[in-house]
């Protein structure tokens, strides 16, 4: 497995319920972010796992949930399954297979060897190169989406929001989400909202930055890569713009400089698999965060390649179940991606 983020843990905790050994490769060994949220399935780590909540060795509420709240729990279960081993701050440079093989090429010039390589390596995907190297790379749609979350013992709960919210203004599209405090906990004064602005007027500090060359997204804008006046002009807007908990939270969260800037990109799929190699998650689909379906399908792709493998359970069957996956899963990203524009 190439990529340990969500849609990497999920895939390698479904593969391994199901007997396979899996070896996680991952190019960080802190992979929190700022800001984003999804929507948890009730009873997602008993569904990939198998196991019984009470045999989990962290607990994962549904609903609305932070980014870092749903990797952790994920990195718990699978860290915890004897049949999944992890290799952190390893960076994979290249991906190959002949006959009877695949593997990864690290950095430092290894070759780590599999029955099956599946590149959960995000919408830059090293991965991708070698499934459709004629179609490798994900395109900017248009628009960056500024993110961040503010804590409300600093903001206040006057008019705190019971559910998601979207609004407009000042050709802004703000996405607002309340989220439990960083313990779990619901309690007023322990809670937290969370943000995201989709702006289309910062091509510029896209392309000044390096976060986007030509058409095609290199990097989400850490705080420190983010101009100054691009920070002023975001808080003067959202006073302007918005009003109430919102507008408090997103100028408490600009104040700090606690926010990063990711640019959307799409990338439509041809194919999801070559030969002993498959992708799932960004790797194989990228489409506009507003679908608001980017972790479930990433579930689903999990899901069908671990019922594929189960179907197909002999070395000599590998391809032949990656074939099955594609069959089963490309139609349907090919369809979810359109829908994001």
């Amino acid at each position: 497995m190439v990529g340990g983020s969500l849609a990497g843990l999920m895939t390698a905790s479904t593969l391994a319920r199901r007997g396979l050994g899996v070896t996680v490769v991952e190019r960080s060994g802190d992979t929190g972010r700022t800001g984003a949220a999804l929507s948890v399935p009730e009873g997602l780590l008993e569904r990939i796992t198998g196991l019984r909540s009470e045999q989990l060795p962290r607990t994962l509420a549904p609903g609305v949930q932070s980014w870092f709240a749903v990797h952790t729990a994920l990195h718990a279960a699978a860290a915890a399954d004897l049949g999944i081993h992890f290799r952190e701050n390893t960076r994979v440079v290249e991906v190959g297979q002949d006959t009877d093989a695949a593997w990864a090429v690290t950095a430092e010039g290894e070759r780590i060897h599999a029955d099956i390589l599946v590149g959960a390596d995000g919408h830059r995907s090293v991965t991708r190169r070698h499934v459709a190297p004629d179609k490798s790379d994900a395109r900017y749609a248009g628009q960056v989406l500024w993110i961040g979350v503010a804590e409300e013992s600093a903001i206040g709960s006057r008019g705190w929001p019971a559910s998601v919210a979207f609004q407009h203004g000042a050709g802004y599209t703000l996405i607002g989400y309340p989220l439990p405090g960083a313990d779990g906990s619901t309690a007023p004064g322990a809670r937290r909202l969370g943000w995201a602005l989709y702006d289309s007027s910062r091509d510029d500090v896209l392309r000044g930055s390096g976060a986007l060359v030509g058409s095609v997204v290199q990097h989400t804008l850490t705080a420190p890569e983010i101009p100054e006046h691009t920070f002023e002009e975001l808080a003067r807007d959202a006073r302007r713009a918005f009003s109430g908990t919102w507008r408090d939270a997103m100028v408490d969260s600009i104040r700090r400089r606690a926010v990063i800037g990711t640019p959307v990109a799409e990338y439509v799929p041809d194919r999801l698999v070559r030969g002993r190699v498959a992708l799932v998650g960004d790797a194989a689909h990228v489409a506009n965060p507003m679908t608001g379906r980017g972790f479930a399908e990433s579930l689903l792709d999990a899901e069908s390649l671990g019922a594929a493998l189960s179907s197909n359970p002999g070395r000599g069957d590998r391809t032949r179940a990656l074939l099955h996956y594609e069959l089963d899963r490309l139609d349907a990203v090919r369809e979810f991606v359109r829908s994001g524009r």
